[in-house]
């Protein structure tokens, strides 16, 4: 319901300069806005003509190889297609995802792990979720109820890219419960191990630290 009013390279450009205001090193995320304004108070449908943009960048450190979270499973649950934008990173969602990230971290959790409302892993409240088992890795299937993430689809491209088993298919919790290795994926720490989900320790794993690497590697070429 939004009009695209500026080009990518005009995205480019300013991305660019406003890089070029810190100094070399620093560890930055990019986050491009648009919004629309209302017809009047009258109304909460955007109007056509009404849309507004911007484009912040500040500094938030990537996580560090050895570094990882934990995670329990969540009593919230993500909305289905008809009933949130979910195809979009859109503003409305947030909100659910405080109250389950908020919720997670009273009982001394990093983050969570949401479901759909089928009951199948949708995601963690913040990013996609990987896990491995038997020698093959695993993620849920974009089924419409979460983000498939740019980051997401790297991820698997460069996994399949280099040889690695990867399969799109409803998860249950318990499959991550039991699994050997836990990892996300998004665009604030790009690879992520989980090394705790409730009680379980794990460690970062070698699909973890594959998918990580092949990520460095594509970033920097």
């Amino acid at each position: 319901m939004l009009t695209p009013v500026v080009p990518v390279d005009q995205w480019m450009d300013l991305a660019r300069d406003g890089i070029r205001k810190f100094g070399a090193g620093a560890e930055l995320y990019l986050r491009p806005f648009y919004w629309a304004e209302g017809a009047g108070f009258s109304s909460i449908v955007p109007g056509a003509d009404t849309t507004r943009w911007c484009l912040t960048i500040y500094e938030a450190a990537l996580a560090k190889p050895e570094s990882g979270i934990s995670v329990t499973l969540s009593p919230f649950r993500r909305p289905t297609r008809d009933s949130a934008p979910l195809d979009a990173k859109a503003g409305c969602l947030y909100p659910n995802n405080a109250r389950a990230m908020t919720e997670a971290q009273a009982r001394g959790f990093d983050n969570c792990v949401l479901l759909d409302q089928e009951g199948n892993v949708a995601e963690i409240a913040i990013a996609n979720i990987f896990m491995a088992k038997d020698g093959a890795v695993f993620t849920p299937a974009a089924n419409g109820t979460f983000l498939d993430g740019i980051t997401r689809r790297r991820v698997i491209g460069l996994l399949r890219g280099a040889g690695v088993t990867v399969v799109e298919k409803a998860l249950r919790y318990s499959d991550f419960e039991t699994a050997d290795e836990i990892f996300t994926s998004g665009n604030l720490h790009k690879v992520q191990a989980v090394t705790r989900i409730d009680g379980r320790a794990l460690q970062p794993g070698p699909f973890c630290r594959k998918a990580r690497a092949l990520y460095w590697e594509f970033a920097h070429a």
